[in-house]
């Protein structure tokens, strides 16, 4: 596929998942995509970074369920700070452990589960829907940390064949293999789509094919952010972004990029 046809596959009001971590290996021609195309009213699920910011910039986002939203090197993402301060978007926030496990709840089908994470801490005056059930064996009181299910999950890889099977190469795998089972439509977009992925160790291979339903070969997909090892973090592209956020003529400039930008 392409990214403007994963993009018209996505309707106003969806629940939407991103992969990766920060400003480390997002789907950033997929989201791209997404901010030209008509839908708004999303709720977007991830270990927020500049996918989230962008989104919000475009105007895309009801609500964020994010444990954190930043640039890594740049600790606050520009965008979504400022739709936080003039309050048009709604934030849910949980620790990221909390976060997690919301997705290996999703990705089993289970109602919710047990994890201590949370405990003692404001993320339970934040979220006053939150539960805490009592353990059947010995009575210990855990939060009981409903699914974070979605629509759909964008996840970018470094390799994929044509079936689906996507490959990171880099040293973290984050947690997009949970997003895709969370999912009722996943898709990958890769640095390159190969015949037989026989990169690095059988470990590597963290997506599987059964949890995809398209491919998109984006060499440089996931720039301006990480993807160790075919290319690190832009810094200088990443400064330009948050720059460009605080001042209407740059940002200008800088939109204008994205909305001719050509399918990469």
């Amino acid at each position: 596929m392409t990214a403007a046809e994963v993009a018209a596959t996505l309707e106003s009001g969806m629940t939407v998942g991103v992969g990766g971590w920060g400003s480390r290996r997002k789907p950033m021609a997929l989201v791209e995509a997404v901010c030209r195309s008509p839908v708004t009213d999303l709720t977007v699920i991830s270990y927020g970074g500049p996918d989230v910011g962008l989104l919000c910039a475009y105007g895309k986002v009801r609500r964020v369920v994010a444990p954190f939203v930043t640039l890594d090197s740049i600790p606050l993402e520009p965008h979504f700070r400022a739709a936080r301060q003039n309050g048009v978007i709604e934030f849910t926030e949980y620790d990221e452990g909390m976060f997690m496990f919301g997705l290996y709840a999703a990705a089993h089908n289970l109602p919710f589960l047990p994890t201590p994470a949370g405990l003692g801490s404001d993320v339970m005056a934040v979220n006053p829907g939150l539960a805490t059930v009592r353990s059947p064996y010995g009575g210990q009181e855990v939060v009981a940390m409903p699914p974070l299910g979605m629509d759909v999950a964008l996840v970018h890889m470094n390799r994929a064949d044509r079936r689906g099977n996507g490959q990171y190469l880099g040293p973290d795998p984050y947690l997009d293999d949970l997003f895709v089972k969370a999912a009722g439509r996943a898709y990958v977009s890769c640095e390159r789509v190969v015949d037989v992925l026989d990169e690095g160790p059988p470990q590597t291979l963290l997506i599987s094919r059964m949890h995809v339903d398209g491919v998109v070969e984006a060499p440089g997909g996931a720039g301006f952010t990480d993807c160790a090892p075919d290319y690190g973090r832009d810094e200088a592209a990443q400064r330009a972004y948050a720059t460009a956020a605080a001042d209407p003529e740059a940002w200008a400039a800088y939109r204008k990029t994205i909305d001719e930008g050509a399918e990469r």
